[in-house]
């Protein structure tokens, strides 16, 4: 099944058969798994791993398989990778207040390519996640949280126990200068 598109197992995967869904299921879940790796923010794993999230999140979005609309062959990652973005945001917003469980909304609309692809183009978005790598942990952090999660600075600075907004605001700028600097370092290759 290596061999078969994504859009021909997702087919096959509606009309029943169980062997092409599975092998959706961890054609997914491996690719997920690189890009979602650190994208759960250290103090927020104690409530949720990000293998849980992920194991959940493919699960919730699977059952909706009838109603996903993938007319193009990157689609589904696209929406799988919005469906986790959703999903960690919940993770958060959960976390920072300690509600009742909420799940993920299997019919909230992905989008083909997320903000941040949209914003810096799908080129140097490798170059971003390769930066962002090389960062710190707390930068990383600041950066994710702000820019993919889209975290208000009061919400960044409880998140990362910064003594107010303005404190959260100034980390994600010292971040987003190093982040810079590396991105800026790679453009002579």
């Amino acid at each position: 099944m290596d061999s078969e598109s994504s859009k021909e197992l997702l087919l096959k995967a509606r009309a029943g058969d169980p062997a092409a869904l599975d092998h959706l299921f961890h054609r997914y879940r491996t690719a997920l798994q690189r890009w979602a790796h650190g994208r759960l923010p250290r103090w927020a794993r104690d409530i949720a791993d990000t293998e849980d999230l992920l194991q959940e999140t493919l699960t919730q979005t699977f059952k909706q398989l009838p109603r996903i609309d993938v007319s193009e062959e990157d689609a589904l990652h696209a929406y799988l990778r919005q469906a986790v973005i959703n999903r960690i945001r919940n993770e958060l917003r959960r976390a920072s207040r300690h509600p009742r469980r909420a799940e993920l909304d299997p019919e909230a609309p992905g989008a083909s390519i997320s903000p941040l692809e949209a914003a810096i183009g799908a080129q140097k978005l490798q170059k971003y996640e390769t930066a962002l790598a090389s960062l710190s942990i707390t930068d990383r952090e600041a950066i994710i949280g702000r820019l993919e999660l889209g975290l208000t600075f009061q919400e960044l600075a409880d998140a990362m126990r910064k003594p107010t907004a303005d404190a959260a605001r100034v980390a994600v700028t010292r971040a987003l200068v190093r982040l810079t600097a590396l991105m800026g370092a790679g453009q002579s290759e």
